[in-house]
């Protein structure tokens, strides 16, 4: 079997505080970041990782956090030089970095641009103060604004702007407000995702009360029309993008291609030359991370045959466009009889459409698409 293509995800661990809606591995600073000291220890990261890129070459990077932003631009341009002397980029190799819209970072951006990063995703989440507040956003409507124009200014072609709805006490016109702004400054590419409570955060502990069943439909099916006007496409559940921009990073998690993962909590996906789909992990919090000698590689193991098909569909389903037929055996160990079952299934009940090439979701398999997914569980 051939090989699919193979990304990069960086994972920088410190913010400048922790978020309540949070669970991504992430740490409030305490003082001056170890920054060379931790170049230095994903680059050795890497380094022992090599074997599994196969000879590939990357077709994205992805530095994601906490906040890569605090991260100098020096800091960033020996990090991806780093990367550059280790594994060679495809033409045109997208790079991303996500930056929060605080006049510090802003102010770095043409730097970051010179660096090697070649795409910005900036956290904006509202432009309404009360709601910023609430989220534990360190940053004012003004600064995401000026963002924006200080990206494109930059020179940034591909940027992204975070935003989030159904926040607590979010009206419908609270929340195309927002939309409104944010489309206002003309961004290639909108992540527009709904609010979820996730374990283990502050509002898992106090869980505010969020929009009923009703204002969260009505959100999103008048957002989704006022996107559409705009020119913007879904491509993915929380992604819009104006055409040819879309995020090819996540396109690849999606896709189920392989991608390394490297630093803090980081995990990584990798297909074995025999089909075998290998996952990792590596270790969690910063101090053990950075503890000399020690093998960053928390957790490897292989996925079960019987879970790849689940693990699969919760990432193809993810997209609007429609699925070749034969990319599940191109990317799993399996077979199109081994899903024959929950595929007809969804096909009796209207939620996909097939013909001998290819499938798609259907407007009413999106509204069901957990019903869907819960097929694929093994017996």
């Amino acid at each position: 079997m051939s090989l699919p293509p193979l990304s990069l995800y960086i994972h920088i661990p410190w913010c400048e505080q922790k978020c309540p809606y949070c669970d991504f591995n992430s740490h409030a600073r305490k003082g001056a970041i170890p920054e060379q000291e931790y170049i230095a220890a994903l680059l050795a990261d890497l380094d022992r990782d090599l074997a599994l890129a196969q000879g590939r070459m990357l077709t994205s990077i992805f530095i994601g956090g906490g906040t890569p932003s605090l991260i100098s631009p020096a800091g960033i341009a020996s990090l991806l030089s780093g990367v550059a002397e280790r594994l060679p980029f495809a033409p045109q190799c997208e790079v991303t970095m996500e930056a929060n819209p605080g006049t510090l970072e802003a102010d770095r951006f043409r730097p970051y641009r010179e660096a090697g990063v070649n795409r910005l995703s900036v956290g904006v989440q509202s432009f309404q103060q009360d709601k910023l507040l609430i989220l534990g956003r360190i940053h004012g409507a003004e600064e995401a604004r000026r963002a924006a124009n200080e990206a494109r200014k930059a020179g940034f072609e591909r940027f992204n702007l975070d935003l989030m709805h159904t926040l607590p006490g979010q009206s419908v016109t609270d929340a195309l407000y927002d939309l409104e702004q944010a489309i206002a400054l003309k961004p290639p590419h909108l992540s527009w995702y709904q609010l979820t409570i996730e374990p283990n955060t502050q509002f898992a502990s106090k869980p505010p009360e969020l929009p009923d069943d009703d204002t969260q439909w009505a959100i999103f099916e008048q957002g989704k029309a006022m996107l559409e006007a705009a020119g913007y496409r879904q491509y993915e559940i929380s992604a819009w993008a104006q055409p040819g921009y879309q995020c090819e990073h996540n396109l690849n998690y999606w896709r189920f291609g392989d991608y390394l993962g490297i630093g803090c909590g980081a995990h990584g996906k990798i297909t074995q030359p025999d089909g075998t789909l290998l996952r990792t992990v590596k270790v969690k919090h910063p101090k053990g991370y950075l503890e000399p000698g020690r093998d960053p590689m928390a957790e490897q193991y292989s996925v079960e045959r019987e879970d790849q098909a689940l693990e699969y569909y919760m990432n193809r389903l993810r997209l609007m466009e429609p699925m070749p037929l034969s990319e599940l055996s191109e990317r799993t160990q399996l077979t199109p009889d081994d899903v024959a079952k929950p595929l007809n299934w969804a096909l009796q009940r209207g939620l996909i459409e097939r013909d001998n090439q290819q499938m798609q979701l259907t407007e009413q398999g999106h509204r069901f698409l957990n019903e869907l997914l819960a097929q694929f569980l093994p017996d």
